[in-house]
């Protein structure tokens, strides 16, 4: 790990970027834009939420994302029945020494998938809460630091599924985007049905990345550049959502945090010389959607339909 971690130079970690997002592409079929979105996520130092139905590549890019860019891994299935102890880890008394031995978690790693999330119950699904807003966890009066860097994927099925606990909007706002995969187009399911298979594809698939890449990346992104009539831009993008009718509830001031932050790595894995507004609109949707509450009265179907017409609704400067 200390080898890892050592400095790397901004052109090295930029090369080993574009190898990693033609990686992903070779096993993410056909999603480029949520890999690009995925990427983002992750160098902005946020956490990704993809809610999607069974069997359309969730864990795969998870477990792709953690492979090609080197992290630790670690898979939590979330069910009715699992502790916040299952997830942290808990403290054993170790009759030998007389004294309490601390045994980690699965959340003691690089890239955490918090696999079906809205299955467990909401007491099990806090235990998230703290890693990811402080990249700490406090067992029996401690405090221990997680790895750097930290990154939560978390998926979950639809909502009308049987059998899921809805996640309250404190623990939905600690995800900086929240995406949906969908079907794959004719061409790359015809790939996928005839083509190798993408786990035996992921396992002779090496890392291209390391830890100390991603965190060089990671630091990249906050040199980005952003003009005053992008912030602007933004402002006028989050205003709408507190003043528009349709809208119960809308951006926070950390929401507009998130979507600045958002933009600015997405425009750095575009290798963009600053950000643009094609990099709020690009990363708009996942961002905000779900920290929108629709009004009762309005026609719009869902924050996702709401979203899109915000954007559609302020100009760009």
């Amino acid at each position: 790990m200390q080898q890892s971690l050592q400095a790397v130079s901004a052109d090295d970690a930029r090369d080993a970027l574009e190898l990693a997002r033609k990686a992903l592409n070779r096993i993410i079929l056909g999603k480029d834009h949520e890999v690009a979105l995925a990427l983002a996520c992750l160098l902005a130092r946020g956490h990704l939420l993809i809610e999607d139905l069974p069997g359309l590549g969730k864990t795969t890019l998870a477990q792709s994302l953690a492979r090609i860019l080197g992290l630790s891994f670690n898979r939590i299935q979330f069910t009715s029945d699992l502790l916040p102890a299952d997830v942290v880890g808990v403290s054993l008394f170790r009759q030998h020494s007389g004294e309490f031995e601390f045994q980690p978690g699965p959340i003691f790693a690089e890239l955490i998938l918090a696999d079906e999330v809205n299955r467990a119950t909401p007491k099990a699904q806090s235990a998230l809460l703290e890693a990811m807003e402080e990249n700490q966890v406090s067992v029996d009066g401690a405090t221990r630091a997680l790895p750097k860097p930290f990154f939560v994927i978390a998926t979950q099925n639809p909502a009308d599924q049987i059998g899921t606990f809805p996640l309250p909007e404190s623990q939905l706002d600690r995800f900086l985007m929240r995406i949906e995969l969908g079907y794959p187009n004719e061409d790359s399911e015809r790939e996928l049905i005839t083509g190798q298979d993408r786990r035996q594809l992921l396992r002779d698939t090496d890392a291209i990345a390391t830890p100390g890449v991603v965190i060089a990346l990671q630091e990249a992104v906050q040199n980005v550049r952003m003009n005053d009539p992008l912030v602007d831009y933004i402002q006028a993008l989050v205003r709408y959502t507190r003043e528009s009718p349709d809208i119960e509830i809308g951006l926070s001031p950390r929401g507009a945090q998130s979507l600045a932050a958002a933009a600015r790595a997405f425009a750095y894995v575009e290798n963009h010389s600053g950000v643009f507004p094609d990099d709020v609109q690009a990363v708009f949707e996942a961002v905000v959607a779900h920290r929108l509450k629709p009004a009762s009265n309005t026609t719009f179907r869902s924050a996702r339909e709401i979203a899109r017409h915000v954007l559609d609704a302020v100009a760009i400067p």
